[in-house]
């Protein structure tokens, strides 16, 4: 049975089954489970949040004035209740109206940080062997969603800029975000973007069965090393199917077929065409764009454009039509690329264009003829009063650039 109760009447020994406002404002990065620690009770009441959902069946209720303390050994029995009792999906919530990126930028910021968290402790537990905490992920889905909705450009450019440490946690955070912008691209449904966004989430499961020698080594793979490395889509995809049924049917095939190509030249069945379920077509270009433009233990980024371009001759691997849709989502020149544009100057693209992938919002601030800085100018590509336009791209090594992520992380 499930009580609605103010945050101040929280005791422990209770089951929390759901907290009141938004996921950013939780000093958990799960729900669903039985309060035991001070510690944690001392940071629910300093969290704001301004009430929480119990199950009065899975553990205590509020207390009364004959009520004791619970013991150990029932806050114990109790977990063991709550370890198995299986929850209903929350439905997918709707979007919220667009904003400019700069109003994002502070949100998204919150929302990237706290799924690092999240995801960490997620893969911590996997590997470990334990399972996955399915009640996690959902929550985390749907406000990456929710972002993306305002604005995908801010999360999905601030989930971008990884460390070689934590890469392989903030991969699976960004593969969500873009698998969502990706769905919402080719019009799927609040549920199909929510299960893609999932499937994004959790496609690089199977990796925390692979040796940290391996995964985080920073040379290349030897053959033996990367057939070690090829195997994780199925270990994966078995990790899932321990969860009692609890990870749905696409999640589990994108887990499994992430690497799978067009072609039939991908592994681990090297299924071609459609013999790939849409969602995993969509999870196979989510998650090499975000490879390649990412720092990883053994190479470094190529810048966001660039990797648009190289993927696109990539004959054979992507499915055609999926790849169009994917670059509309995030732009010919997505942000952060370095720009030339026809009068001379150099400019950092700050935001995209809806009605043109060719005129995005950039930060101007270097001349090419003079090799000097010049005062910072946001200026709108798409407006008729702009008198300029971008005639190539450009490479921030070449001029020596090495700030390109501050000028379009400072909005205004």
């Amino acid at each position: 049975m499930l009580k609605k109760v103010p945050v101040t009447q929280v005791q422990l020994g209770m089951y929390l089954q759901a907290l009141e406002g938004s996921w950013l404002a939780h000093p958990f990065w799960k729900t669903k489970f039985v309060l035991r620690e001070q510690s944690d009770l001392d940071a629910l009441l300093a969290s704001g949040v301004p009430a929480v959902w119990i199950d009065i069946s899975l553990g205590i209720d509020v207390a009364g004035p004959q009520s004791a303390a619970p013991t150990v050994a029932a806050v114990a029995a109790v977990a063991a209740v709550a370890a198995v009792v299986v929850q209903a999906p929350p439905p997918a919530r709707a979007a919220p109206d667009r904003v400019s990126m700069a109003e994002e930028m502070d949100r998204a910021a919150q929302v990237v940080n706290r799924s690092r968290q999240a995801v960490t402790a997620l893969f911590a537990e996997a590997r470990m062997g334990r399972a996955v905490d399915v009640d996690l992920c959902l929550p985390l889905v749907d406000e990456l969603t929710q972002s993306i909705a305002r604005n995908p450009s801010a999360l999905i450019s601030l989930a971008r800029l990884k460390t070689k440490d934590d890469y392989t946690y903030m991969h699976s955070v960004a593969v969500c975000a873009l698998m969502v912008a990706l769905s919402r691209q080719l019009g799927l449904s609040a549920e199909q973007t929510q299960m893609a966004g999932f499937a994004g989430l959790l496609h690089d499961i199977g990796k925390m069965t692979t040796p940290l020698d391996i995964l985080n080594k920073p040379g290349a793979l030897s053959d033996a090393e990367f057939g070690v490395m090829r195997l994780h889509p199925e270990r994966g995809y078995q990790v899932l199917k321990e969860c009692g049924g609890l990870v749905p049917d696409e999640v589990l095939d994108v887990c499994l077929r992430h690497h799978e190509k067009i072609d039939g030249s991908g592994y681990p069945g090297k299924l071609k065409g459609e013999q790939i379920s849409l969602v995993a077509r969509m999870g196979a270009v989510c998650d090499v764009y975000d490879a390649i433009t990412s720092t990883r233990p053994y190479k470094s980024a190529w810048d966001p454009a660039g990797s648009i371009q190289r993927m696109s001759q990539w004959t054979g691997q992507f499915d055609p039509a999926i790849f169009q849709a994917f670059v509309k989502s995030v732009g010919i020149y997505p942000v952060g690329t370095l720009v030339k544009l026809k009068s001379g100057r150099l400019a950092v693209v700050i935001e995209q264009n809806q009605a043109s992938l060719v005129a995005p919002q950039v930060k101007v601030f270097f001349s090419s003829k003079s090799k000097m800085p010049i005062p910072l100018l946001s200026l709108d590509l798409s407006r008729s009063d702009a008198n300029d336009r971008i005639v190539g791209r450009e490479l921030a090594a070449d001029w020596g650039f090495k700030n390109l992520d501050e000028l379009w992380r400072k909005q205004g």
